[in-house]
């Protein structure tokens, strides 16, 4: 999996990005909405890479490292993945996800690798429909997902608030 937008790479994330995974997953404005707590230690990270390198191995599909062609670092991740837990009564789904570095926030990056994530799902993956969920207080989430072509259809209950619940599909998605 190696997708390339004009400003961005998305590729498969590897065990030496685990430092800069770390500089997402251990900021609270960046995990404020994931219903997670934050990590403490540069070796969760390695754990979460892993786990990620597993979903490609098993599933064929996975959050991808997102590269600012600018300045050829890992401001976050993107992408799609196989969700094989239970999540508002769905099983088994593609589910689009993103989290990027704040000093990035507001560049448009969530919107173009989602774009080409979403591409990505409905060419090669051959997917009909594919899902997306955000915190109802996450507002900047919320409104990308929807600039995407996201239908909000509901919305669910999680730990720590309300979650809505958004779906894409194929016949519905505009490149």
């Amino acid at each position: 999996m190696y997708l390339e937008t004009k400003r961005l790479v998305l590729r498969r994330l590897e065990e030496a990005d685990h430092e800069r995974l770390f500089l997402l997953d251990s900021n609270q404005e960046v995990m404020k909405y994931i219903g997670m707590p934050t990590l403490s230690k540069v070796e969760e990270s390695k754990e979460v890479v892993k786990m990620i390198i597993q979903q490609y191995e098993e599933n064929g599909v996975g959050r991808l490292a997102v590269i600012e062609k600018e300045s050829e670092l890992l401001i976050g991740w993107s992408g799609l993945k196989l969700n094989t837990s239970e999540v508002n009564g769905y099983q088994n789904f593609y589910e689009l996800g993103y989290r990027f570095l704040p000093e990035t926030w507001g560049k448009g990056y969530a919107t173009e690798s989602g774009k080409a994530s979403l591409e990505y799902g409905f060419n090669d993956l051959k997917a009909e429909i594919i899902y997306a969920y955000a915190h109802s207080e996450n507002m900047a989430s919320n409104h990308i997902l929807t600039k995407l072509g996201f239908e909000r259809t509901g919305e669910f209950t999680e730990p720590d608030g309300i979650c809505f619940w958004y779906e894409l599909k194929k016949e519905n998605f505009k490149i």
